[in-house]
């Protein structure tokens, strides 16, 4: 009996982090369908605003709880240009989550996609190193909407972050103020098997990315393959 139950506990160790592991690819497999779906549609973002970002986070499906103000909570990735100049391609993903409460956030009772533009390396490297409140530690604002819309406005030039929702297949700005953004130490754990810094993977080229980002990083290379930000 003592040894069935050893037995079954070497299973369960060696399954767990095989089914971590699985989830967040999935995670990361969302992301790259997310960011594709919203790149393909007439009305998304703008391209003159796309390809002046330094980085990109997606958040499938995020949970909303509570109600009135609320708040909300979701997972994620985060994928920036490469080079510590951000003009390079795409590169591997870090695990993202979204915490917090925001009216921004109460778009009738379903789960919603998010989009992050990350328009600058100070944001990038803060919310790599640590949690950022979004309006807060860094300046955020909901982005402009339409593939010819301009870069050029007060609002989008002065924000570092500019934030988007798809809910019911409605895509627009929103303003995710009093959110909070942090890396995911845990699930980049389970995704690259071993435990490593956000900055490490984004901006160190410390580990390959994933086949799951595969979709992600191509889209991404596709829509914009040139940082065209004078910053």
């Amino acid at each position: 009996m003592k040894k069935r139950w050893i037995v079954t506990g070497l299973a369960l160790v060696v399954a767990f982090p095989a089914a971590a592991q699985k989830k967040e690819e999935e995670r990361v497999e969302n992301a790259g369908k997310v960011m594709k779906e919203i790149l393909d549609a007439p009305d998304g973002i703008p391209q003159s605003v796309l390809d002046k970002a330094d980085c990109v986070v997606v958040l499938p499906s995020v949970v909303k709880f509570a109600i009135g103000i609320g708040g909300s909570y979701g997972r994620g990735v985060m994928t920036c240009r490469g080079g510590k100049d951000f003009k390079g391609k795409w590169g591997a993903p870090t695990m993202m989550a979204l915490e917090g409460g925001s009216a921004g956030l109460q778009l009738g009772g379903e789960a919603t996609d998010f989009v992050l533009l990350l328009m600058n390396s100070r944001s990038a490297s803060s919310i790599l190193s640590s949690k950022v409140k979004l309006g807060g530690d860094a300046s955020a604002a909901a982005g402009p909407v339409g593939r010819t819309a301009s870069a050029e406005t007060d609002v989008t030039m002065r924000a570092e972050i500019l934030t988007y929702s798809r809910a019911r297949g409605v895509f627009a700005g929103v303003s995710l103020a009093g959110s909070t953004l942090r890396p995911d130490n845990d699930a980049n754990k389970h995704l690259y098997g071993k435990e490593i810094p956000a900055k490490d993977i984004v901006m160190g080229g410390a580990v390959a990315a994933p086949p799951s980002a595969g979709s992600l990083i191509a889209t991404l290379d596709k829509a914009t393959p040139v940082n065209k930000s004078k910053a």
